[in-house]
């Protein structure tokens, strides 16, 4: 990027400065200088760092190849990011009162959180939904729940995130009955399903069936929606329950690729044209706290993404190129102590996120340690992202920290680590082989130790924790708390569902799930099927587990 005669005066420069600034210097200096996933930062960045970039190759111009500086050409000059709070708590009536809320005070997407029960595949009033219904998200058990939660909500103008990942399939279709129910088109239909197990395995615990079965039900799903749902993003790959379980950044960005590209390969193995797919396939990454190391996660994903898509899967359309990616502000960054402090640490991640050029964003509220949240905390949340959009600037031109000395070694440096750890990866085996021997969770476990002695050390301040403690603290904000008897509702609202449906449909549907499950025929079809009669979550499940079996993870030391 530079003449060589250039960087040698810079060189001769910089040594000058080293000698200028030791001699000024009182010699106290902070101890260490490292970024939160641990990386070393040098005091001061120059175009020597950055020499041996070529310009074209791995910089370029937003919208074309390799895509370091954004997938879109104009950005948000064009189009701002879309503004999503995840949202849901107790009943389907109370999710839906929330979400009336959020769009109208100016929200752009939907995203649904679902209550432990639901995720991990049980009915409400199942034994170990005891205790647990609509605490953490909103109950589902039926496509009457569904069809609450987005009463009085087109599903043709809105977009719609719903973040569940084993039963998947069962959630979309039931989303996909509502629609038909309001005369809404499957291929007008828009959102993002996470639907990302292999991330379940790592680091999140929330599985059903083990791996091979529950890559069928993906692949399965991707082919009906590429079919019949062609603006539904048909998985988001995340990796932002890798990171909220202690991983670095380059951990995060590699562990999340390696799943992507396991997917890519399992569809293609189905006999799936790879340019039909992949323009569907999205992202999901973690904005933590260290500013300029996150900007450089993003980038370098991009780079990576577009490379292996167009030299390993010989993808053909530039759409099936394109990095696009959700991100969400790191909830394991968010203290109890003193939370007021997390609206400006959501802020400051939630900025990293739009410089390094995310496409949808969702922003933690402050209480979040400490329950659901709020309606005032969730507003501040929104708002955070709006007066980023509307009053910072940072929405005016296009990847403005490009050419960054800092910013592109730490780009460089992202993906040479991230790289790194494809290739080990690779020569183990594959990711599932990966998961079964414990590589990917005793990195993360070791990243997370050292990040947790730093704290007890001190060598790392986190405010309000281990330095600017406030020892008589008292909370005055207020808390939202799940009343018990949204649980026993909700228990009686699914028994009442049972009794008042057609239960021969439902066994027949449910048998030519099973049928279909032993066989090769497409699974979100048939689970559709089932939806359709109203058959629960619950009986899904249960009626696939003989056939696939049930996941236990092998110990891992």
């Amino acid at each position: 990027m530079f003449e060589k005669r250039f960087l040698d005066n810079v060189t001769d420069r910089k040594k000058r400065w080293n000698r200028d600034a030791q001699a000024v210097s009182t010699g106290k200096t902070r101890p260490r200088f490292i970024t939160v996933s641990g990386e070393e930062i040098k005091d001061l960045y120059t175009p020597n760092d950055i020499a041996g970039l070529n310009y074209d190759e791995k910089i370029g111009f937003p919208g074309e190849y390799p895509y370091t500086r954004g997938v879109h050409h104009t950005m948000y000059r064009s189009r701002l990011w879309t503004m999503r709070q995840f949202s849901g708590m107790g009943t389907p009536k109370q999710t839906n009162e929330r979400y009336h809320y959020l769009l109208n005070n100016g929200q752009t997407g939907l995203s649904v959180a679902f209550d432990l029960p639901t995720l991990m595949g049980y009915d409400s009033d199942h034994a170990r939904s005891l205790g647990e219904v609509g605490k953490c998200g909103v109950a589902v058990d039926s496509l009457a729940d569904m069809e609450i939660i987005f009463d009085g909500i087109n599903l043709g103008n809105v977009s719609t995130s719903m973040t569940i990942n084993a039963p998947a399939s069962i959630l979309l279709a039931m989303y996909m009955a509502v629609a038909e129910k309001q005369g809404v088109p499957f291929e007008k239909l828009r959102g993002t399903l996470q639907n990302d197990i292999l991330k379940e395995y790592i680091a999140q615990k929330e599985w059903i069936y083990p791996p091979e079965p529950s890559i069928r039900l993906i692949t399965d799903l991707m082919e009906f929606c590429t079919n019949h749902v062609p603006q539904w993003n048909t998985i988001s790959i995340s990796g932002y329950h890798i990171r909220e379980a202690g991983s670095t950044a380059a951990q995060e960005l590699a562990f999340t690729l390696a799943d992507g590209f396991a997917y890519i390969e399992a569809a293609i193995r189905a006999g799936q044209d790879v340019d039909k797919f992949a323009p569907r396939l999205s992202f999901f990454f973690n904005a933590h706290q260290d500013f300029f190391e996150e900007i450089a996660k993003y980038r370098a994903a991009r780079r990576i993404f577009a490379r292996r898509m167009k030299e390993k899967f010989k993808a053909k359309q530039e759409r099936s190129w394109l990095l696009r990616f959700h991100t969400q502000t790191a909830g394991c960054s968010l203290t109890a102590q003193q939370p007021e402090n997390n609206i400006m640490r959501t802020a400051f991640e939630a900025l990293s996120a739009v410089l390094g050029g995310t496409q949808s964003l969702h922003t933690n509220s402050m209480d979040e340690t400490l329950a659901l949240p709020s309606e005032k905390a969730v507003l501040i949340a929104l708002r955070t992202q709006q007066i980023i959009a509307h009053e910072t600037g940072v929405a005016n031109t296009i990847d403005p920290l490009a050419g960054s000395y800092l910013v592109e070694a730490m780009t460089e440096k992202m993906e040479a680590d991230a790289e790194a750890y494809l290739q080990e990866i690779e020569d183990r085996g594959g990711v599932l082989k990966c998961i079964e021997d414990g590589f990917f969770q005793r990195e993360i476990a070791n990243a997370a130790y050292r990040y947790q002695k730093e704290i007890e050390k001190k060598e790392r301040i986190i405010v309000g924790i281990n330095d600017y403690v406030m020892r008589d603290e008292k909370l005055e904000i207020p808390i939202l708390k799940i009343d018990e008897q949204v649980e026993k509702d909700q228990c009686a609202f699914v028994k009442k569902v049972r009794e008042d449906r057609d239960n021969d449909k439902v066994r027949r549907t449910l048998d030519d799930l099973v049928a279909c499950a032993k066989g090769n025929g497409n699974t979100l079809k048939a689970i559709l099927d089932c939806v359709r009669v109203y058959a629960t979550e619950g009986e899904i499940c249960d009626a696939l587990r003989p056939v696939f079996g049930e996941y236990v993870e092998p110990p891992i030391i």
